[in-house]
């Protein structure tokens, strides 16, 4: 980005500082940043010290805009996540040049992306989850039996929500129920790089923390060994048709073959717990709301879209500028950075009406929590269908829900959720 003046819409610092600060995502102080933003500063600039300046898009009708046009706002030229200088530095180092780690859908642009996108996304069609529908259903019935089990209190992250999401993706992906624990942990190493409690080196303070890759390197080589096993003897699930697969007629490579294997086997499941425990959570804060879904069980698909709205678990994806463009009343440059704020988005007050509080029959609910456009996420139908299917199980058999203790979310700049939930409630 070229040098700026203060024509240029550049954010105060005391707010722009926020936008890359992990804690802020956990303790609310972001939601304080965004509705400023919306306010101020719509699409301004944010200057952070070690990071490369970029742009910051809070409002729900540039989001979905930029979305739409894939072609002027790439997910593949920079960093695809808010990341340091330093740490861009060290993966171009490691990555012969390349921005990225991982080569997923969400590091790629036209003409690669859909022809990736391609190979899974029939298994995540509704005609197909349909088939799915009862094994889920058992799944959510054991979930549902833990929690009656649990005597009238649990921590219902750490107990429900992380491990009912978790066994359906594995047992589609084809990583066997003992593994699943490794699974766990792996991913909240990955997305809460950032948190004193679930960061790998969590007992290092966060000033000293160095940039490490061990957490990618120890997923890879799980998978490279599964992926191995299904090419020799495949199966029916979805490593099988990773480990086969074949693009212009080319098998592909293994980083993207092990970036396919990560990217399901972590946000096929951590961003729907995070929704299923949000959901909780603000159900335990509004009975007149539980009452509303208790009462009509109807409401059960508008609670998980408005959950989602709640909790929006990827806080941020970032964009780059193709070309130079006047956008919003902005002039953009080629190669300008830009974060998409989807959490912002969906609390956009000219889009939802008392945007701040949680409403189970919210109607219409056009929610960015997925995405937009050709990124639009690609288990969406999944992650509702596994939600709706919980609540059908839970809602009828549960009462008197409330907190039992100080729940608590994750810190991190890209996915986050509840990570600490404490709940007193009776089970028919």
């Amino acid at each position: 980005m070229g040098v700026m003046t203060a024509a240029d819409h550049r954010i105060p610092k005391a707010v722009a500082d926020v936008l890359a600060l992990p804690a802020a995502y956990a303790d609310g102080r972001i939601h304080e940043a965004y509705r400023w933003l919306r306010a101020n500063e719509p699409l301004g600039v944010a200057d952070i010290e070690g990071v490369d300046p970029f742009w910051v898009v809070t409002r729900h009708a540039d989001i979905l805009e930029i979305s739409r046009q894939n072609d002027l706002f790439h997910n593949g030229d920079r960093s695809p996540t808010i990341v340091s200088q330093a740490a861009d530095r060290q993966v171009r180092e490691m990555m012969g040049g390349s921005p990225h780690l991982l080569r997923t859908l969400i590091h790629m642009d036209a003409p690669d992306h859909p022809k990736y996108r391609a190979l899974t996304q029939g298994w995540f069609m509704p005609q197909n989850l349909r088939r799915l529908e009862d094994q889920i259903r058992v799944i959510a019935k054991a979930a549902a039996e833990k929690m009656a089990a649990a005597g009238g209190r649990c921590e219902f992250v750490q107990e429900v929500a992380l491990h009912y999401p978790l066994h359906v993706i594995m047992s589609i992906l084809g990583v066997p129920p003992e593994d699943e624990p490794r699974m766990l942990k792996l991913t909240q190493e990955l997305f809460g790089a950032a948190d004193p409690e679930l960061a790998r080196d969590a007992d290092t303070p966060p000033a000293e923390r160095k940039f490490d890759m061990s957490v990618v390197v120890d997923f890879s080589n799980y998978f490279r060994a599964l992926s191995d096993a299904r090419r020799a003897n495949p199966t029916d699930d979805l490593a099988s048709l990773i480990a086969n697969s074949q693009v212009d007629g080319q098998p592909i490579s293994d980083l993207e073959a092990m970036s396919y294997y990560i990217i399901v086997a972590t946000a096929g499941h951590d961003t729907t717990s995070s929704s299923t425990a949000g959901a909780l959570w603000a159900l335990a804060e509004n009975p007149g709301e539980f009452a509303k879904v208790k009462a009509d069980l109807s409401l059960i698909p508008s609670l998980v879209d408005e959950s989602i709205r709640w909790t929006t678990p990827v806080k941020t994806f970032m964009r780059t500028a193709t070309a130079d463009v006047t956008f919003a009343g902005r002039d953009l440059k080629k190669g300008d950075w830009l974060m998409l704020c989807y959490a912002s988005g969906n609390r956009d007050e000219a889009v939802f009406d008392d945007a701040d509080h949680f409403h189970v029959d919210r109607k219409p609910n056009r929610h960015l929590a997925f995405g937009y456009g050709a990124h639009l996420c690609l288990g969406q139908h999944l992650a509702k269908m596994e939600m709706r299917i919980l609540w059908e199980e839970l809602v009828p058999r549960l009462s008197d829900l409330a907190l039992d203790g100080v729940p608590a979310m994750s810190e991190a700049t890209f996915v986050n959720g509840p990570k600490r939930l404490p709940i007193r409630f009776k089970m028919d």
